[in-house]
């Protein structure tokens, strides 16, 4: 499986946002710099995060996108869905239906194992994606991140914030 680039985009987006102080906002321009991303592509991930109200926006001068919800709140989960949507990644074509040893009409009662395999993998997956919050990944970052690196990109951020 292959996510959309938009994805990881959109995810690291969050993870910025969540530290930003109550009140505040950071523009797609500042989000698109901070990441060495095209401030167009970006904006299509923001505005899926948008409408999955995820994020709030404010335009003007210091408008840009904040969390809608608390760090403790917003799951990987939901950020992935918003992005690819809430589909399962396995459709099943029901191909073992054209095996020429079947019976003419033959019908199955439920869905094929390999059908049963995957969508159980695929809740997993989500299932993984749903227990990690953006206060657990900022935890995670702040015991990994060099301390200069991540005061200093707080910084920089805080500065651009409106």
């Amino acid at each position: 499986m292959v996510l959309k680039s938009q994805v990881e985009w959109a995810l690291h987006c969050c993870a910025i946002l969540s530290g930003l102080p109550e009140g505040r906002y950071l523009s797609t321009k500042a989000l698109a710099e901070l990441h060495g991303l095209p401030k167009e592509y970006l904006s299509k991930a923001l505005q899926s995060l948008s409408q999955a109200g995820l994020v709030h926006t404010t335009l003007g001068p210091s408008g840009g996108y904040r969390l809608a919800m608390t760090p403790t709140e917003l799951t990987f989960l939901d950020v992935v869905e918003a992005v690819e949507g809430s589909g399962r990644t396995f459709v099943c074509q029901n191909i073992r239906a054209s095996n020429p040893c079947r019976p003419k009409g033959f019908c199955e009662s439920g869905p094929c194992a390999v059908a049963r395999v995957m969508w159980e993998a695929d809740e997993a997956w989500r299932s993984a994606l749903r227990k990690v919050t953006f206060a657990d990944l900022g935890k995670t970052l702040e015991a990994e991140v060099d301390p200069a690196i991540w005061s200093g990109t707080f910084e920089w951020v805080l500065k651009r914030a409106g």
